[in-house]
């Protein structure tokens, strides 16, 4: 794995952090009183991000997701001695991310989330989410339609911020990193293991409907 393309990931998923805690804040300051409409901004500028981030660096590595990594290299297209890697560079890039979005916003750069999400149906929103992500992405590398990753990516995780009861974390990194800001997009780091071991359970339910929707897919 050569280090330019982990430093795309890791800088990938900053940024991707940077947008998804930054606009929940300045949402959440816009709108104190109306959580819906924090919802629809916090969702709308991840969505900008994500296309955004993924057109960047996609002719380089715009995995950003260890899930999406795990899924690449189940399905036989990344090799298995770049995955460690490539998540410890995802993970770093998150935690970057978390810190320096606190930061613009005058905030402490690592102040523990107290947002509890659990339950039953909030782990289930989970893989529902990881799952439909990993399809979204993979049908399109699987039919050489990968120009169309970026806006696809995005539409579907704006849409999933509100079909699924989790708001779609759908990524450990991410979960990782939203553990470490006490604002709208945080999670009780209590709670980010179970959301992780869903994404996780995702990554296998998704990985077995590719390869039998796409037999070439691995």
């Amino acid at each position: 794995m050569s280090a330019r393309r982990l430093l795309a990931e890791g800088t990938g998923t900053l940024f991707l952090l940077v947008g998804v805690v930054g606009s929940g804040i300045m949402a959440a300051r816009l709108s104190p009183t109306d959580q819906g409409l924090q919802l629809f901004q916090n969702a709308v500028a991840t969505a900008c991000v994500l296309v955004a981030v993924i057109a960047v660096f996609g002719t380089i590595s715009a995995d950003f997701n260890p899930a999406v990594t795990l899924a690449a290299w189940a399905l036989g297209h990344r090799a298995g001695r770049d995955v460690p890697s490539m998540i410890i560079a995802q993970v770093i890039g998150a935690v970057a991310g978390t810190v320096l979005a606190n930061l613009m916003f005058d905030l402490p750069a690592v102040d523990w989330s107290t947002t509890s999400r659990t339950g039953g149906p909030l782990w289930l929103g989970e893989v529902v989410a990881t799952v439909g992500l990993l399809l979204v992405v993979f049908s399109l590398v699987c039919t050489s339609r990968t120009a169309h990753l970026p806006y696809v990516v995005g539409a579907y995780i704006g849409g999933a911020y509100y079909f699924t009861s989790s708001t779609s974390f759908a990524n450990p990194a991410v979960t990782i990193g939203r553990t470490l800001s006490d604002t709208f997009a945080g999670i009780d780091p209590t709670c980010a293991p179970m959301f992780i071991l869903m994404q996780v359970v995702g990554v296998g339910v998704a990985v077995a409907l590719l390869r039998a929707l796409f037999p070439t897919a691995g």
